[in-house]
């Protein structure tokens, strides 16, 4: 089976995907869609995703779209080792986790939302920061409450094994650190993050190990 995987370094739907891809140990030649160039927005792209967004994960000729999809798909295809729990209650607890980021936190931080506030209300910068941290700060306060009402929990957001959970948290922790987010106020979500970073998985999935990275 031929995987290539479609997406841009700093994305963190192209992050996600590529986090899943390594837990399970899945080898895919990377192809880079620079953003900032809009070259998601061309044809040579768009023939792949008429939506115009990474990331896309073609599979022996097909595509795949939308992270949640891929990722699904990812465990259902892969089974080992499995990124939700076996108990219907506890998928949907996983879920809901990464819910709160993939519907709730990330969609109104991305890219073209941001851009589209910095063109029609020319916001700054210092705008821009503060509409995605108000964002991603009542996303995490509920996150981190989630987390702690689980007492079964270990060192991941749930379990002793990493879940989509952890997939879609971790690049959310990266995008909170790069919109100025302080996450003093949040040591579980801190504390998995730092759990997860140690892991070849998530170590090569980060942005700045990507070949379409800038230079250091």
């Amino acid at each position: 089976m031929k995987l290539t995987l479609h997406g841009y370094f700093r994305s963190g739907t192209s992050y996600r995907t590529r986090i899943a891809l390594n837990l399970k140990g899945l080898d895919y030649q990377y192809c880079p869609v620079n953003l900032l160039k809009d070259e998601q927005k061309q044809s040579l792209f768009t023939t792949l995703n008429p939506q115009g967004l990474v990331p896309a994960l073609e599979v022996d000729g097909s595509v795949l779209i939308q992270s949640p999809a891929i990722i699904e798909w990812l465990d259902e295809r892969f089974p080992q080792p499995p990124l939700l729990p076996t108990n219907a209650e506890q998928r949907a607890r996983v879920r809901a986790l990464a819910a709160v980021i993939g519907c709730d936190i990330h969609p109104i931080n991305n890219k073209r939302i941001l851009d589209y506030l910095r063109t029609q209300f020319s916001a700054d910068q210092s705008t821009v920061n503060a509409w995605s941290g108000t964002w991603i700060d009542a996303g995490f306060k509920a996150l981190e409450a989630l987390l702690k009402d689980d007492h079964d929990r270990t060192t991941f957001c749930f379990g002793d094994a990493p879940t989509i959970a952890d997939v879609y948290l971790i690049p959310q922790v990266d995008s909170a650190r790069r919109f100025g987010v302080d996450l003093e106020p949040y040591p579980l979500i801190r504390e998995i993050d730092e759990h997860c970073r140690q892991l070849d998985a998530f170590r090569n999935a980060a942005p700045m190990a990507q070949p379409d990275a800038p230079p250091a």
